[in-house]
């Protein structure tokens, strides 16, 4: 049985490694990149997600959010 792409994907991204996060997010096109941009702060912010599952997106952020810093 193979995995399915889209929670593949939200392994990489939800995985709380850095690396392994910024790797994901950068085999994405740009508009891709946006919507899970969107989506992750959706998570830290709206009511009804797990708090495994923010704190996961919060990661994620913090780890997109320092490559981005760091390439400017």
């Amino acid at each position: 049985m193979n995995a399915d792409p889209l929670e593949i994907l939200w392994d990489g991204l939800l995985s709380r490694d850095p690396k392994r996060i910024r790797a994901t997010y950068s085999g994405l096109d740009p508009e891709s990149q946006q919507v899970v941009i969107e989506h992750l702060i959706r998570m830290t912010r709206e009511d009804g997600w797990h708090p495994e599952q923010i704190q996961s997106a919060q990661t994620a952020l913090d780890a997109l959010n320092s490559e981005h810093s760091s390439t400017e």
